[in-house]
């Protein structure tokens, strides 16, 4: 079961004007379920998108990469779920560009300008005769109310779609954000087994949207982890159709690209942190902060060594305050200067541990009393500095185990 997570409203998801969806059953892997999206962009939308550090990265992303440096302009999306197109050699580079291909035949467009996603079981032939059969019906389908349908199309393990929307105000004018992600198991920051599309009517420049992508998925889909995996396809692409009133954005640092920035930032952490709340198995959402850091980036060693371990998650699984194992992950994090006799700790309002030891007050009933809620924060002081970063990551179950052992089935 998702940890407080339930699937969208319809009527939540707002619509982004020069935005259309259309979903298919195309029989990707199996029949009779929605899993071919398309995804219309009008004319003069900008794309930009951040994909998998992974070196064996799936042919979808080589695709992506190309198209998007070749300039020509953005004006569809493509995804499939069912079958990853990883691991697939030469002949899923054909395949991808074939499916690009086809949905710009269909569009009157160049191939180019056509981006495709695929995401499911790796090191399987792309059965790309089966998307193109499926494409007139997702293109016939596109409206631009879709959002909650192509939520549930991109899915693959998940148990829930995910989506969310925010409207803000950008020089007086209504500018709209929408998106959908998905991902469940072979989570791992940079990225994650997970796609995630957002949507806007802004006009932005193309420079400062790249710029804006990659500052949200570092404050949210960089920023958890499952299982300690990174994926072969993960991919975060932003389109904005520009078709809001407001003058196009050009300066990073205006009133304008700020408030934008935060939309996009929270909108990107919603999803991000709906797919911790739907993480194959999970029971608990963790929230792991590290504080007193002398930067950003021991902080994040420390927080990503104490939510990758299966260790530690395996004890939030039992509800066991085994709690030195959190210290023996921010003491193998890497940080190689650490002086532990400074270190606090805090699991929600219980201080565990003081100065590198236990606190003389802690109770370890206490601890037991927070390991059994739904919902946790972990909280680390190194002292030694003051920098501070957060990751999200859930526990570890008997129930992840049996889902990726029969993930083929």
């Amino acid at each position: 079961m998702p940890v407080n997570l339930s699937a969208p409203h319809p009527d939540d998801l707002l619509p982004v004007p020069g935005v259309q969806l259309g979903i298919a059953m195309a029989g990707v892997r199996k029949a009779n379920r929605r899993d071919l999206l398309v995804m219309r962009l009008a004319e003069g939308s900008v794309v930009a998108g951040v994909f998998t550090r992974n070196r064996y990265c799936a042919a979808p992303v080589q695709v992506c990469r190309e198209h998007l440096a070749a300039g020509r302009g953005i004006r569809a999306i493509v995804v499939n779920t069912g079958n990853a197109n990883a691991g697939t050699g030469a002949d899923g580079l054909a395949r991808a560009r074939r499916t690009c291909q086809a949905l710009a035949g269909l569009c009157g467009l160049d191939a180019q300008q056509v981006l495709p996603f695929s995401t499911g079981v790796i090191m399987e032939t792309l059965p790309v005769e089966r998307i193109e059969a499926g494409l007139p019906a997702a293109l016939a389908d596109c409206r631009p109310d879709q959002w909650a349908l192509a939520a549930e199309a991109i899915m693959t393990t998940d148990t829930l779609p995910k989506a969310a929307s925010r409207r803000i105000e950008i020089d007086g004018h209504a500018v709209t954000l929408t998106g959908i992600s998905k991902g469940a198991g072979m989570i791992r920051p940079n990225m994650a087994t997970m796609l995630g599309f957002v949507a806007t009517d802004a006009a932005v420049a193309p420079a400062l949207l790249q710029q804006l992508v990659r500052e949200a998925a570092d404050a949210s889909f960089n920023r958890i982890t499952i299982d300690g995996d990174t994926s072969t396809n993960d991919s975060f692409i932003v389109a904005a159709t520009g078709r809001a009133a407001h003058a196009p954005i050009t300066d990073a640092g205006s009133p304008q690209a700020a408030l934008l920035r935060e939309a996009l930032i929270s909108l990107a952490q919603q999803l991000a942190q709906a797919i911790v709340r739907d993480g194959e198995g999970a029971t608990k959402f963790i929230t792991v902060t590290v504080e007193g850091g002398r930067n950003d980036h021991e902080c994040r060693m420390a927080a990503y060594a104490i939510a990758h371990s299966p260790l530690v998650k395996t004890a939030f699984f039992a509800s066991d305050p085994n709690l030195g194992r959190i210290l023996a992950a921010v003491g193998y994090a890497g940080i190689d200067d650490l002086d532990q006799g400074l270190i606090d700790l805090f699991l929600d309002d219980v201080h565990v541990v003081r100065d590198g030891g236990r606190h003389p007050e802690y109770r370890e009933e206490e601890g037991a009393r927070v390991m059994k809620q739904a919902e946790i924060t972990v909280r680390v002081r190194l002292n030694r500095g003051p920098a501070a970063a957060t990751v999200w990551t859930c526990d570890l179950s008997h129930d992840y185990v049996s889902i990726n052992a029969d993930y083929r089935s």
